[in-house]
């Protein structure tokens, strides 16, 4: 076994044109500051964790359907209540000094600490939502690990053998397989945490493509895993990249500037007027001065929406919900601030395969019933109601700051009511929203997975904030708990998305937030970088990405 990151690829040989060696550059809005892929609930850290960690399964990029990873196999039950999972051999976690000289092997224990893991009430852990309600044993296990873990684990998750797992859930679930194959779900090594604990947010451990090298306020720096057990189709052996380096902006305009100065590889969420930025002038073109490119663009699964805290004494009152849901002209955003990109969002769960997303009755614009419901709450024209500061995790001049801006000229407009755009980072946003100072926020979900149930768990009661889950509006609805876990344990595809669009028009009619726009993944990549595929869930997947120059004309 040779070194993590060692030199070796410069003297490896790639079949089909393909070539070893060179660094992938990219840019964050967001600091990171944990890689431990339990705390990792955001894209930003998700788009690294996801390099050096693998969950048991991973998606096809055609399809987006889940087929074999870690595990090799998997057989599930006649009752689709039980999935046994065969652990494929030959997996080695990255060497580290906690394994001594010898490689370590990922095993079927591995995958069970793993998981119950992901099942804690850790404070570090915030993934438990995925799983908690699911697997048999889940529950209880999360109220007993608040401080330590339970060495026995989740008794729905047991080992038949060195490299069998078997999970057992409580109820059928169609999207199972979906949510194993989340990056934040990724394996990690018991010795590793045993020996590393939390400190494993700057001292990751993990099977995956890609290692770590170093990390500091200016960048994170992965590093090759040379040991990866993955080859590509042609026998090469993955992955190609020698780095992959992600640096930090502080607003959009400089991250295009970076990519037209080729100092980055790659460019996330273009606005459309800021491309004459990257591209230069037509002189400069004619001069062959601008960097040669390529645009990557997918429809995304993304919901861009506006939450309130429906606890407080400003948002309580569904009738000012409805308000705010009506005054908002989704399609003018469109029009006159994003230059035609994106689309209205109906309900939350945006446009995706085989769900009738288009039956959901969204809320029409209209400012005038929106006056009057405000009225009726007792605040006429406005009255009354307080000025509340718009929390958006977003760099100025970003398309999320972009639409803040808009909702708050529409509110003002059609209510009266004053909002002020607060730009801030993550966790700013994170704790304003924990402390109750946020009443109003800005906020984007990604699908977990390719499936509408990702976003519709995010309003189950058993997932509010208080529980530790990731129902942050704190919607709890007796009704809509019921009509969700009846879809969930449909296990036919066709009565089980006509449930979903009845959770989700349930959702628009108790306006439970104000879902706004639903967009394409539109990303720019120099041409030096060769398959290269920007995919549905926003994610980067580098694995055989690789490096290699265009010809000079």
């Amino acid at each position: 076994m040779t070194s993590c990151g060692g030199s070796e690829e410069e003297e490896l040989v790639a079949l089909g044109g393909k070539k070893y060696g060179g660094e992938f550059k990219f840019m964050s809005s967001e600091k990171i500051a944990t890689l431990f892929p339990y705390s990792s609930d955001d894209h930003y850290s998700s788009r690294i964790v996801a390099q050096i960690y693998e969950p048991l399964l991973r998606l096809e990029p055609s399809t987006m359907e889940p087929i074999p990873g870690i595990a090799e196999d998997v057989k599930v039950s006649d009752d689709a209540k039980t999935y046994t999972f065969k652990i494929r051999k030959g997996v080695y976690f990255h060497e580290d000094d906690c394994f001594g000289s010898s490689p370590s092997e990922l095993t079927a224990n591995d995958v069970k600490f793993s998981l119950s893991l992901a099942c804690s009430g850790l404070k570090e852990n915030n993934v438990s939502y995925q799983l908690v309600n699911r697997i048999v044993g889940a529950q209880e296990f999360f109220k007993q690990s608040k401080n330590s873990l339970p060495k026995s684990g989740v008794s729905g998750i047991k080992v038949i053998d060195g490299n069998t797992i078997q999970i057992s859930l409580v109820k059928p679930f169609a999207g199972f397989e979906h949510v194993l194959t989340h990056p934040s779900l990724g394996m990690i090594s018991q010795k590793a945490y045993e020996t590393y604990g939390t400190d494993m947010a700057t001292h990751p451990v993990g099977t995956g493509p890609f290692c770590l090298e170093s990390m500091s306020d200016e960048k994170i720096v992965l590093k090759r895993n040379a040991n990866y057990w993955r080859k590509d189709e042609l026998g090469n052996q993955l992955p190609f990249l020698s780095k992959v380096i992600m640096t930090y902006t502080k607003d959009k305009r400089s991250e295009l500037m970076a990519f037209r100065n080729s100092e980055i590889d790659l460019v996330l969420q273009i606005p459309v007027e800021e491309i004459e930025h990257i591209l230069g002038t037509l002189t400069e073109a004619q001069e062959g001065k601008n960097v040669k490119h390529k645009i990557e663009s997918e429809q995304s699964l993304s919901m861009r929406y506006i939450s309130m805290a429906i606890e407080s004494e400003e948002f309580s009152d569904v009738r000012v919900r409805k308000a705010f849901n009506l005054a908002i002209d989704r399609n003018a955003i469109i029009d006159n601030w994003l230059e035609g990109e994106g689309w209205p969002a109906n309900g939350f769960v945006p446009a995706m395969k085989n769900y009738p997303n288009e039956e959901v009755k969204g809320h029409d614009f209209n400012p005038t019933k929106a006056k009057q419901l405000m009225a009726e709450a007792g605040y006429p024209d406005g009255k009354d109601f307080p000025a509340l500061d718009l929390y958006i995790n977003a760099v100025e001049g970003s398309l999320a700051h972009k639409i803040c801006l808009a909702v708050s000229k529409q509110i003002k407009t059609a209510l009266n009511v004053d909002l002020n755009v607060k730009l801030c980072d993550l966790n700013e946003r994170k704790e304003a929203i924990a402390s109750g100072k946020a009443k109003i926020w800005s906020a984007g979900w990604i699908a977990d997975y390719p499936d509408p149930e990702s976003f519709l768990t995010m309003f189950y009661g058993g997932n509010a904030t208080n529980t530790g889950m990731v129902n942050v509006f704190n919607f709890k609805d007796a009704e809509y708990d019921a009509l969700y876990e009846e879809a969930i344990s449909e296990i036919d595809d066709k009565k089980r998305n006509q449930l979903m669009v009845k959770c989700d028009q349930m959702i628009v009619d108790k306006a439970a937030t104000i879902p706004l726009i639903t967009g394409a993944h539109i990303v720019m990549v120099n041409a030096r970088v060769r398959s290269f595929k920007a995919n549905p869930m926003e994610s980067l997947n580098l694995t055989e990405v690789f490096i290699k120059e265009p010809k000079k004309q």
